[in-house]
């Protein structure tokens, strides 16, 4: 993986009301999520950050529910989220709402969830998009001489390729809430969605190789016996 460690200080907020536009984001993750959570099954959920906590998942089908951060009054469990007080492959959906995006070290981040997660749990992964407004924000804001926002953007490609790499199956992946400032209900179902401030991803541990094709590799396999057999034939003529 390219290294996305981060050498600025992030401070990870304590809720979505603490952003510009927060309760707008929270909305429209939850509007994004809402079809997705009674497809998710199992016997364990984490929700990880002050940001996962808040997030509505009461249909999903899971019923053991875990909040888990540094601080606060809903959390389950305080630990840090770099290490993960759980055994290994003990659970079966993970919600990482904006972790990334504010976490000094993703990689390492991803790697931790990874271990807990069991064979074909799911994933959940919000953030933002740096092609959008939000994006555009932050790269101008030095030219204005205006502190910039503390926080990662990585593109949807780049998350994707972290994911294959950890062998995930990505089922669904999508960009919007083009305005921060706007419910985006209407503009969330438009071509302009590509350009959205706000990212999901859910995807899906799997434990063989993503890019086997044993059916492919068998006829791809060169007959040995078929040339050697040619090869006495014409030994024979001569």
């Amino acid at each position: 993986m390219q290294s996305a460690r981060s050498i600025k200080q992030i401070t990870l907020p304590v809720s979505w009301a603490e952003l510009p536009w927060g309760e707008y984001y929270r909305i429209a993750l939850e509007r994004q999520l809402e079809p997705w959570w009674p497809k998710i099954f199992g016997f364990h959920l984490v929700k990880i950050g002050n940001l996962s906590a808040e997030i509505d998942t009461r249909s999903c089908l899971i019923s053991h529910q875990v909040n888990i951060g540094l601080q606060g009054q809903n959390m389950d469990v305080i630990t840090d989220p770099n290490h993960l007080p759980f055994a290994t492959k003990s659970v079966d959906a993970c919600l990482l709402a904006h972790m990334l995006t504010y976490s000094i070290d993703p990689h390492w981040l991803l790697r931790e969830v990874d271990r807990i997660m069991i064979d074909d749990g799911w994933l959940v992964i919000s953030g933002f998009n740096p092609l959008s407004v939000l994006g555009f924000r932050k790269m101008i804001a030095p030219i204005y001489r205006r502190q910039s926002c503390r926080v990662q953007m990585f593109s949807m490609l780049r998350q994707l390729d972290w994911l294959r790499l950890l062998n995930y199956e990505v089922i669904h992946h999508a960009n919007f809430h083009v305005l921060p400032w706007h419910n985006g209900k209407r503009l969330d179902n438009s071509c302009m969605s590509i350009f959205g401030c706000l990212n999901v991803i859910i995807a899906r541990k799997r434990t063989i190789p993503l890019t086997l094709n044993p059916m492919r590799a068998t006829l791809m396999k060169p007959r040995f016996s078929s040339a050697l057999g040619a090869a006495k034939n014409i030994h024979r003529r001569y």
